[in-house]
């Protein structure tokens, strides 16, 4: 059996599949633990690992491959990947953000291989550079060479290609758009990262929370169905978060001359028919020579995009 482990700032799935197969099976999913000291997120990755194989009738030593998809930025640590996210570390955030640690980052793969003994693969990637090869492989980016993967919900990220290579970087960490300023440092909110106006600051799934609640809009699902019902004020916020974020794709094409860009994310996924002609109209807005004919689509994974993601890692060709 495979182990295909996805870690978001919201949620942390775990889900087992055969090799050669796209099934995914016995998915368990919690709420991503970020109480008590930074070992506890490798620790419950195996406890859901450990249920999903007693519902299999497999024990943990069937495990002949592990692919994790995580949440990023990484950092590393001799020679292994370790996750540094505002989103789950409170020691990156301010006490307002409510993240109840003061870790700065976790350890992931180390744990995870001497777990298996260093007798299987394990390999860990940013998840929207999963869920790039994901879409590439049984997606809506398939046979496109010059394309991108763009999540929005708890946080904003990228998985980039170019020429048919995925980009990663010196440490994985190619394609954290959302952390690129969208507007000038002494301006705009600050990001759970303590960037001040940079795009997941101003439209991420936390940054609505944040940012509009005092406007009577609990969280981003409160805001975008009250801009889906009219809502005059709803309306007026959620076409500039489209505009911001839309600025930010025609960066991403302007730098790296894209064709077409999969959008996924919870923010989008439940919103996709309100979201997608806005930001495809600010795109188009912008320097026909660069962006005539780039597409921007639903993610063809649909909300599932997060558990495939952990399944393309181990499905090479």
């Amino acid at each position: 059996m495979r182990a295909c482990v996805d870690i978001g700032g919201t949620k942390l799935a775990v889900s087992l599949a055969h090799p050669g197969t796209r099934e995914l099976l016995h998915r368990r999913a919690e709420p991503t633990a970020k109480e008590g000291t930074p070992d506890v997120v490798v620790a419950q990755i195996l406890r859901l690992l450990d249920a999903a194989c007693a519902e299999a009738g497999v024990a943990m030593a069937d495990i002949d491959g592990v692919g994790v998809s995580s949440a990023g930025p990484f950092v590393m640590r001799d020679g292994c990947i370790e996750v540094s996210t505002p989103n789950i570390c409170g020691g990156l955030t301010r006490a307002d953000q409510g993240i109840p640690n003061d870790w700065t980052a976790f350890p992931l793969e180390a744990p995870l291989r001497a777990h298996f003994d260093n007798r299987v693969p394990v390999r860990v990637e940013n998840d929207c550079v999963a869920a790039l090869e994901a879409e590439r492989r049984w997606g809506a980016l398939q046979d496109v060479d010059d394309c991108a993967y763009v999540t929005w919900s708890t946080g904003i990220g990228m998985g980039l290609a170019v020429g048919g290579r995925v980009l990663r970087g010196k440490n994985g960490n190619a394609g954290h758009g959302g952390h690129t300023f969208a507007s000038g440092p002494a301006e705009g909110p600050t990001c759970g990262c303590g960037n001040v106006g940079d795009l997941e600051s101003l439209v991420s799934g936390t940054a609505m929370a944040r940012r509009f609640r005092d406007q009577g809009f609990a969280d981003a699902e409160a805001l975008l169905e009250a801009a889906k019902t009219g809502d005059a004020t709803a309306s007026g916020i959620v076409d500039d978060l489209c505009r911001i974020l839309g600025r930010g794709l025609f960066n991403v094409v302007a730098l790296l001359d894209l064709q077409r860009i999969s959008l996924g994310g919870s923010v989008f996924w439940h919103h996709r028919d309100h979201l997608l002609p806005r930001l495809q109209a600010e795109l188009a807005a912008h320097l026909p020579a660069l962006t005539r004919g780039v597409e921007l689509v639903p993610a063809g994974l649909q909300d599932r995009v997060g558990d495939y993601a952990a399944l393309a890692l181990l499905q090479q060709d």
